[in-house]
C-alpha cells in the first residue's frame, strides 16, 4: 500500500493531535448529532489531559462532524497541529473505540488500517424485468461506478447511470464495455463485480473487450444503491473482506522470494529499524495491526529512528524522545517513499511480526546510518 495520502500530515511539525471519533449516522441512531457532540466532549477532555493546546483542540472541535452528507455507518479521523487541521479523512467503519492523543507524532497507523485493502475494482449491475428477447418492450437499466475499495463506501468513485431499449441493449452493451475499458485501463482495476439480471448481464458480458473478460467476477442479490454509499456496497464487502490487493500480493511475493534465497529481505524489529535507518526499505510487512506496548526511540528525521536511546544517542542525533513502536515506523515509511503491507499471521508469520523488502541487497549486512548531528 502506497502511503502518500499521509503526506500532508508529515508535512507539519508536531505536536499532533490525532482523533478517531465514530460519526455514524444511521437509522439506529436516534439524534446522531448529540451522540457525536457526547464523544467529542469526551474525546476533547482526553485531549486537554494530554497537554492539547487550546487551538489544535478547537481545530478538531470546528471540523468533527462536519460530514453529514456521508450516510450509514462510518467515522472520522483528523489530526491538528498548532491550530490548523493537517489532514482528514472519512473511515469506511467506525472505530473500534473512540480514541483521542496528542504527542510528537500523529496516531496513523489505525487510518492506514482503514484504507487496506486498496482493491481497485468495478461494479456494473444490470436491471431488466420482462421476457428475455431484444424484440420484447422495457428497458435495460445500467449503474457503473469505479472505486478502490473499502474507500468507496465513504468516498464514492466514478459513477455512471443509463437506460436503453431492450431491442439496443446488444449495441449499448458494446459501447459500454468500450467505456468500462478505458477506465479500467486508466485506474489499473483489478477485478470488474458484475451483478444483475442474468441475461442482460449475459449479453454485456460477451461483448468487454477482452481485457475485461479475465477480470469479471459475477455476485447475486444486488440492490438498488444508498445515495452517498457505494454500489453494491454489501456484495463487494463479502467479495473482498480478506483480500489482498494484487499490487500488494505482488510485494509479497518478492518477499518471499528474496527470503527463501537470503536475498534482499529482512525480518525482525531490529534489521527492520536498521533498514529504514538506511533508507534501504522499499516495502514493509506487518502481520495485522499490532496494539502492541512496544516502543522505539526517534529523532526529529523520519530516518532518525533506535531501539534504544544510547543507540540513537550515537548517531549524533541531539534531540530524542519515546514513541510507540507503529507511529515510528509510519513516519519512516513515509519520509523515505517506502510501503507498508498488512499480513495475516495465518498467511504469513513474521519474526517479531514484521518484515521488510528491501531496494538493493547489502552483502556487508545492514548497519546504522553514518552520525550527524540532528
Amino acid at each position: 500500500m502506497r502511503l502518500s495520502f499521509l503526506e500532508p500530515v508529515y508535512k507539519e511539525p508536531g505536536p499532533f493531535a490525532s482523533v478517531y471519533l465514530d460519526t455514524s449516522r444511521d437509522a439506529a441512531i436516534e439524534d446522531p448529532d448529540a451522540a457525536i457532540a457526547l464523544r467529542w466532549r469526551r474525546l476533547r477532555d482526553a485531549l486537554e489531559s494530554e497537554g492539547a493546546d487550546a487551538d489544535s483542540v478547537a481545530a478538531v472541535a470546528g471540523t468533527v462532524g462536519d460530514d453529514a452528507d456521508v450516510p450509514g455507518t462510518h467515522g472520522q479521523a483528523l489530526f491538528t497541529a498548532h491550530g490548523k487541521l493537517a489532514l482528514q479523512d472519512e473511515l469506511p467503519a467506525p472505530p473500534a473505540h473512540d480514541t483521542a492523543h496528542y504527542g510528537t507524532l500523529p496516531d496513523t497507523m489505525p487510518l492506514v488500517v482503514q484504507h487496506a485493502p486498496e482493491i481497485p475494482y468495478l461494479a456494473v449491475r444490470v436491471r431488466y424485468t420482462g421476457r428475455h428477447t431484444t424484440d420484447a418492450p422495457g428497458t435495460v437499466r445500467i449503474d457503473a461506478e469505479a472505486g478502490t475499495w473499502p474507500l468507496t463506501k465513504v468516498t464514492p468513485g466514478e459513477r455512471l447511470q443509463n437506460e436503453v431499449p431492450v431491442a439496443e441493449w446488444p449495441q449499448a452493451a458494446e459501447r459500454l464495455g468500450r467505456q468500462l475499458e478505458a477506465v479500467a485501463r486508466r485506474l489499473g482495476t483489478e477485478m470488474l463485480v458484475l451483478a444483475g439480471d442474468v441475461w442482460a448481464r449475459g449479453i454485456l458480458a460477451r461483448r468487454l473487450p477482452k481485457y475485461l473478460r479475465g477480470q469479471i467476477t459475477t455476485v447475486g442479490g444486488s440492490t438498488a444503491p444508498q445515495p452517498g454509499r457505494a454500489l453494491m456496497e454489501q456484495q463487494l464487502d463479502d467479495l473482498f473482506r480478506g483480500r489482498m490487493a494484487a499490487h500488494d500480493r505482488e510485494l509479497l511475493g518478492s518477499f518471499l522470494a528474496q527470503r527463501a534465497h537470503d536475498g534482499a529481505s529482512a525480518e525482525g524489529l531490529a534489521a527492520t529499524v536498521s533498514a529504514l535507518q538506511r533508507g534501504q526499505v522499499r516495502a514493509l510487512f506487518l502481520n495485522n495491526h499490532p496494539e502492541s506496548a512496544l516502543r522505539l526511540w526517534v529523532g526529529p528525521e523520519p530516518g532518525r529512528l533506535a531501539l534504544t536511546e544510547d543507540e540513537l544517542r550515537s548517531y549524533g542525533v541531539r534531540t530524542v524522545r519515546e514513541e510507540r513502536a507503529d507511529a515510528a515506523l509510519v513516519r519512516a515509511l513515509v519520509g523515505t517513499g517506502a510501503e507498508l503491507v498488512l499480513v495475516p499471521a495465518r498467511q504469513v508469520r513474521l519474526l517479531e511480526g514484521v518484515g521488510v523488502l528491501l531496494r538493493y541487497a547489502d552483502p556487508s549486512g545492514l548497519s546504522a546510518p553514518s552520525a550527524q548531528s540532528t
